[in-house]
């Protein structure tokens, strides 16, 4: 490895370890590093799936206000050269990401081609379909006995819904599924099955890349109103998308257009369980109090833990000269339980007034572009289900290892 240019802090936030702990044990870290060290510098994460022996290892961005800067600083900090800790080829980048590791102007213009399936208008037109959704799913569960909630509630709504918007048939939606759980998921012994990093990353790439392709020749030969026509007919500088482009735009809207609702509504389910006080303030009043929920709910589950830019001018933040190359990861968890800004951020609290949590991005132009998709799926669901059982129990929550996705394994409900 390539002798870093400073000296790493002795906190661990590297490690499979530090990542094991449970989020108030990390908190314990991230509340340090707020108070005094707001920009560390720590080695590269352990048991990376690329080893680069050229990688010094990271700045940490702790404290919320650190976070939006850096999101809306794009000049100085990008996310052309990736957005996850270790550094990818560019081949996986671009199989991949799509405009989430893009910069501007090529990310604007190839964002702008699904923004439009996005907006408040458009969300607000497919919102009955997402709450006659959720009320099937709800519908379906049992009067008595116990459910998974990630199995049977959370990981349903956003994946039937992605797939919907994008075009995908129902015969194989189940099958995208699973594929978005490997890609995401490789890190955790229960989820890879024996399998390496790569195995599991490249197999589900391959599935989602071959399921693309056939949509890809099918709106070619009759375009539907779906995201895949859209990508098909679209012109990006007076030249159509190539099938990798399409490709690596389908991987990355099933993966973006499932986690953030599947985990928010997994975390949440357990939440309200732990805290039955706020459960029954939501119940009493869902229609008028689901908003506001909605977004401790977010803040609470911090669905997305890391993002990283890369520096490409000299620059400062938080004091600290930073020069190009350097790698800077945002904490989002650590973000969301900054007291500066959340008055007693490790208070479940579903009536918190200013809640300008970071679960969606810190801002600027890779601001999450579903996020008012996400908020209408995770408002439908608790909804239907508090309607139903405004009261039960939940078991334990194991998460999915690693440092990039809160993801919850499963969630034993008994109603």
């Amino acid at each position: 490895m390539t002798a870093p240019r400073h000296a790493y802090d002795p906190l661990d936030l590297s490690s499979k370890a530090f990542w094991a702990a449970t989020d108030r044990d990390r908190d314990v870290s991230f509340a340090e590093l707020r108070d005094r060290r707001p920009l560390s510098f720590h080695p590269p994460t352990e048991d990376a799936v690329f080893p680069d022996p050229e990688d010094p290892g990271f700045w940490a961005v702790v404290r919320h206000a650190d976070i939006v800067e850096v999101s809306r600083r794009t000049e100085e900090f990008v996310s052309g050269q990736g957005v996850l800790f270790e550094s990818v080829p560019p081949e996986m980048l671009e199989a991949t990401q799509s405009f989430l590791a893009m910069d501007d102007p090529k990310h604007a213009k190839i964002r702008g081609i699904v923004r439009a399936a996005f907006t408040p208008k458009q969300v607000q037109r497919i919102e009955a379909q997402i709450r006659a959704t959720a009320a099937e799913i709800v519908a379906g569960l049992p009067d008595e006995g116990s459910f998974d909630a990630v199995a049977d509630v959370a990981g349903i709504l956003p994946m039937r819904t992605i797939c919907q918007m994008i075009g995908i048939p129902a015969d194989q939606q189940q099958t995208i599924a699973d594929a978005v759980v490997l890609q995401t998921g490789w890190g955790d012994p229960d989820i890879a099955q024996g399998r390496s990093a790569l195995e599991c990353i490249g197999g589900a790439i391959m599935t989602e890349h071959a399921v693309a392709a056939e949509l890809v020749a099918a709106r070619r030969q009759r375009p539907t109103d779906d995201l895949i026509s859209a990508l098909v007919e679209a012109e990006v500088d007076g030249e159509r998308l190539a099938d990798d482009e399409i490709a690596a735009f389908f991987v990355l809207l099933c993966v973006a257009g499932n986690d953030t609702s599947r985990q928010t509504i997994a975390h949440g389910i357990k939440a309200l369980a732990d805290h039955p006080d706020q459960r029954a303030w939501l119940a009493a009043d869902l229609d008028g109090r689901i908003a506001p929920a909605a977004e401790e709910l977010l803040r609470w589950a911090t669905p997305v833990m890391t993002f990283r830019r890369t520096v490409v001018r000299e620059t400062r933040l938080a004091g600290q000269p930073l020069v190009p190359g350097e790698k800077v990861v945002m904490f989002y968890s650590s973000g969301n339980r900054d007291g500066a800004v959340f008055a007693d951020p490790w208070s479940f609290d579903l009536q918190r007034a200013e809640n300008n949590h970071v679960a969606f991005g810190g801002g600027g132009p890779h601001y999450c572009l579903g996020h008012f998709l996400a908020r209408t799926q995770i408002r439908a669901m608790f909804r239907e289900l508090l309607a139903r059982f405004p009261a039960y129990g939940a078991g334990d929550a194991p998460v999915v290892a690693g440092n990039f996705i809160h993801g919850v394994k499963s969630l034993t409900v008994t109603v």
